[in-house]
């Protein structure tokens, strides 16, 4: 099958020397990972000392079913979506398997990533399924690649468009200012205005960065990756939003979960456990009950990250069986 044009990174060779390559950098990265643990651990204490847990747990209970219902077919549609990220690389690589073998390798990296995190979760299950399919090195790099491209670029779009036109408003006891967070907004969204843009209209389609070369995608490619992983981002927001009972606004609810998001990426938690809730109740608090706030999530992280879990490894487990099957004929 012929090789298309690709959104993944390929290896060049050379590069200039950049701000990772000095030799203080990896103290540095480690310094500002260590205190922002350091400050998501304080805000767990914190706030788990004012919590009655008995109350969470009755918050839960109060839960109507059709609510939770909702959620479960928003947890679902939302992993039938982020399925299809990886289609995006085959498209582009021109790879042989079919889209639903495709898309089960996408489903299971993605609920052991969202659980295990991503080099143990999302890179390491793809690489080992997606080797024993028969795909080199190569090729699951670039698949890779475009579908974590992918998500990222939704979140820009909409973490810019939130913190732009709706800004967090931080507890009456913070002493922050809104502006900054509009500055960082609009930062975000010219990012990802500029990605399409540089896809659309870029004369030169190949650019190396820090000894890789990426080779641009189409405009209408780089529309198709902000839509999915946008309409993504905002699945997993809705959820949330009606295990609140709606009790929050959407857009509110949008942004901290996304703040949520990055903060549980940098501080390498696995599920970003504790992180999610710290982040709601730190900036959700003077709103709603904090038990009302953590019943919701207990709820989200049942529908979103456990239950898809448990199908995930059955999921793994059966490709692993058919996996030996195959193998079996070819050693004999």
């Amino acid at each position: 099958m012929p090789r298309r044009t690709a959104a993944g990174p390929r290896h060049a060779a050379g590069g200039r020397r950049g701000l990772t390559s000095r030799p203080w950098w990896p103290w540095a990265k480690r310094g500002l990972t260590l205190a922002f643990f350091a400050f998501v651990t304080y805000l767990l204490v914190t706030q788990a000392r004012t919590v009655e847990w008995t109350e969470v747990t009755a918050s839960v209970k109060k839960l109507p079913a059709a609510s939770l219902w909702a959620a479960a077919a928003l947890a679902a549609a939302s992993y039938a979506l982020y399925s299809c990220f990886d289609l995006l690389g085959r498209h582009s690589t021109g790879h042989p398997l079919g889209p639903r073998t495709v898309m089960g390798v996408n489903f299971v990296s993605y609920a052991f990533n969202l659980n295990l995190g991503s080099l143990v979760g999302g890179v390491a299950f793809r690489y080992r399924l997606y080797a024993r399919l028969g795909l080199d090195n190569e090729v699951i790099t670039r698949v890779l690649s475009i579908s974590m491209l992918t998500n990222w670029l939704g979140y820009l779009l909409l973490a810019g468009t939130v913190f732009l036109l709706w800004p967090l408003a931080p507890p009456p006891d913070w002493k922050l200012d809104g502006r900054a967070l509009q500055v960082l907004g609009g930062v975000l969204l010219a990012a990802a205005v500029a990605y399409v843009a540089l896809c659309a209209f870029s004369p030169q389609r190949s650019w190396t960065l820090r000894g890789h070369r990426l080779d641009l995608p189409s405009g209408r490619f780089a529309l198709l990756q902000l839509a999915m992983s946008s309409a993504n981002w905002l699945l997993m927001a809705t959820l949330v939003f009606v295990l609140l009972q709606q009790r929050i606004d959407f857009p509110t609810v949008l942004g901290v979960l996304l703040v949520a998001a990055i903060a549980g990426v940098i501080t390498h938690v696995p599920a970003g456990l504790g992180v999610l809730e710290a982040v709601f109740v730190a900036l959700l608090s003077h709103e709603l009950p904090k038990h009302e706030l953590l019943g919701a999530l207990l709820a989200y992280r049942a529908l979103y990250y456990l239950g898809p879990l448990a199908v995930a490894t059955l999921a793994y487990l059966a490709m692993e069986l058919k996996a030996r099957r195959l193998a079996a004929p070819a050693r004999g």
